[in-house]
């Protein structure tokens, strides 16, 4: 059964939950990390998500495939030696899928700029890997989700600093980080360096707020993954 907003809507409620749990027993070991890292460096997190979208590919682990999802599970660089990815999923000799759950609460001008550059450069770097026959023969799909927390700071225009010696794309003029993550997301998509994406707006301690963008969405991520598996259950 595939999964559901509702599916999706409980591991962003879990994701709420397990950031609390690691400042918990952070506090009670007496090892607490400065700000909200120790929210997120136990990295259970994001577990509930991962386990949902790693589960859109039973189908093919019923075929034999191995879908791995803890743990460090490296592939291959081409600019680096390898890159760890959050879902790795391989049939046989065949790199099925690679996909990163990420998330940001908080920091938004300090760690945008640094999760806009981890999600073009795995791609980059993977595709490349492949291209050099360093991933196997058949095309791989990526994936790339993304939880990020609706506040005041991600909603309200950005004060850049600095004037830039020549003139941005306008879509950017007095936007916030949200409407930053919808162009990034929406462009990682449609210039074909992930397959499919989700990007999802929390409230802390809620569900899933808002999904901006429809080709970004759990829904599309969903029929994404299905259409990677009956493709690949039509090579088996």
């Amino acid at each position: 059964m595939t999964a559901s907003y509702e599916d999706y809507n409980a591991a962003v409620k879990a994701f709420w939950a397990g950031r609390d749990l690691q400042t918990q027993k952070q506090i009670e070991t007496g090892k607490v990390d400065a700000g909200a890292r120790g929210s997120v460096t136990g990295g259970l997190h994001l577990n509930a998500l991962q386990e949902l979208i790693a589960r859109e590919f039973a189908p093919l682990a019923d075929l034999g495939a191995t879908v791995r999802q803890t743990g460090i599970i490296p592939l291959p660089g081409y600019y680096r030696r390898a890159k760890n990815w959050d879902i790795v999923v391989t049939y046989n000799d065949i790199l099925v899928a690679a996909i990163e759950c990420k998330s940001q609460v908080g920091s938004f001008g300090n760690n945008f700029n640094n999760r806009t550059e981890e999600a073009i450069g795995n791609a980059v770097d993977l595709w490349r890997a492949y291209d050099a026959g360093l991933v196997g023969t058949i095309k791989p799909w990526l994936g790339f989700a993304l939880v990020f927390e609706r506040a005041p700071g991600s909603l309200a225009p950005v004060r850049d600093q600095g004037k830039p010696l020549y003139r941005t794309d306008p879509a950017f003029d007095n936007s916030s980080y949200t409407s930053r993550y919808q162009l990034l997301f929406q462009r990682l998509v449609r210039e074909r360096l992930y397959d499919a994406a989700c990007l999802i707006s929390t409230v802390q301690g809620e569900g899933i707020h808002h999904e901006p963008l429809r080709e970004v969405s759990t829904r599309n991520l969903t029929a994404a993954i299905a259409g990677r598996v009956a493709y690949i259950k039509g090579l088996a």
